[in-house]
C-alpha cells in the first residue's frame, strides 16, 4: 500500500508570490519547463532563486514540492521508505516520488548539501528515462508528463568536499542569479518590506558596501532577504541604525573589525 491519492490543491500556490524580473529569466525557464528539461539555479543566498521558483509554479499553475536539503538526507529521505503501524507495514512516498506521480515541480533547495550517493537517486529522472526505481518496493514510477526537477546551490560556498559531480551537472540546463541591479533591489526591499523608497535606497547602498569585502573579510555579501528584513523591522517602527545591526550585521559575522566595518557603513548612512 502506498500514499499515491496525494491532494494536488495542497500544493499549488494561490497566490502570486512578487517577484521582480532582472533579465529574461521567466521566459527562458518557461521554454525550460516546456521541454520538462531539468533546471540548475546558480547563485548567492537569498538572491531569489526560490522565490523564483515558487513564482514559475505559480505562473505555470503547477504543483510545487520544495526539500531543503541537508547533510543528513539520505535517499529514502527523497523516495519514499516502509512505515510500521498498528495495521503492519506500509509504504509512504518521499517528496520526490510524490512529485514524479502528480506532476509537481520537485525543488531541491541547496542541493550540494546532500551527500552524493543521495543525490544519484535524481539520475533517471533527468534523463531521457524520467523514471525512479523504488528499489525497496520493487517498483518503476514513469514520470507524470508534467515532472520538472529544479535544484539549486551557491556556487560561493562549493569545495572539493562539496559540489555536484559533473554526472549529474550535465544533466541540467542552468540559469545564473545574482544580487539584483541596484533600482530594481530598491522596488523590492521597498515593495517587500513597506519602507519608503528613500530608506530603501540606503539599505541597498550600505548592502553594495558589504558585497564589496566577500573574499576580504566576508564569506558572504549581504542578501536581499536581510535587506527586506531590515526594512520590515523599521516599517514597524524599529530604529533604522538597531534594525541593520541586527538583520545586517550580527547574523552576518563574529569578526569584530569586520562588525566595526559594517556597523560604519550603516553609520554612513542612517547616523
Amino acid at each position: 500500500m502506498s500514499n499515491t491519492s496525494v491532494d494536488v490543491n495542497q500544493y499549488l500556490i494561490q497566490n502570486e508570490p512578487y517577484y521582480e524580473a532582472v533579465e529574461d529569466e521567466i521566459a527562458l525557464y518557461e521554454a525550460a519547463y516546456n521541454a520538462r528539461m531539468p533546471m540548475m539555479l546558480k547563485g548567492p543566498t537569498g538572491c531569489g532563486k526560490s522565490r523564483f521558483v515558487e513564482y514559475m509554479a505559480w505562473k505555470l499553475q503547477r504543483p510545487l514540492i520544495t526539500v531543503a536539503c541537508n547533510e543528513d538526507m539520505t535517499a529514502s529521505d527523497l523516495v519514499g521508505r516502509f512505515l510500521l503501524d498498528k495495521d503492519g507495514t506500509k509504504w509512504q512516498d518521499g517528496p520526490l516520488t510524490t512529485a514524479a506521480r502528480m506532476g509537481a515541480i520537485c525543488y531541491l533547495d541547496e542541493v550540494v548539501e546532500a551527500r552524493q550517493d543521495t543525490t544519484v537517486v535524481i539520475h533517471p529522472l533527468t534523463d531521457h528515462r524520467r523514471s525512479l526505481p523504488l528499489d525497496k518496493k520493487g517498483e518503476l514510477i514513469e514520470a507524470h508528463a508534467d515532472f520538472q526537477l529544479v535544484i539549486s546551490y551557491n556556487p560561493g560556498y562549493q569545495s572539493l568536499m562539496k559540489d555536484l559531480k559533473q554526472s549529474t551537472k550535465q544533466r541540467f540546463g542552468g540559469l545564473d542569479f545574482d544580487y539584483p541591479q541596484e533600482a530594481i533591489e530598491v522596488s523590492i526591499v521597498a515593495k517587500e518590506s513597506g519602507v519608503d523608497a528613500e530608506t530603501a535606497a540606503k539599505l541597498v547602498q550600505i548592502a553594495h558596501r558589504a558585497r564589496n569585502l566577500k573574499g576580504h573579510g566576508l564569506d558572504e555579501g549581504i542578501s536581499t532577504r536581510l535587506l527586506v528584513y531590515a526594512g520590515q523591522l523599521i516599517s514597524k517602527g524599529v530604529a533604522p541604525q538597531a534594525a541593520c545591526s541586527m538583520t545586517m550585521v550580527t547574523p552576518l559575522t563574529d569578526d569584530p573589525d569586520m562588525r566595526d566595518t559594517l556597523d560604519a557603513a550603516v553609520q554612513t548612512f542612517f547616523g
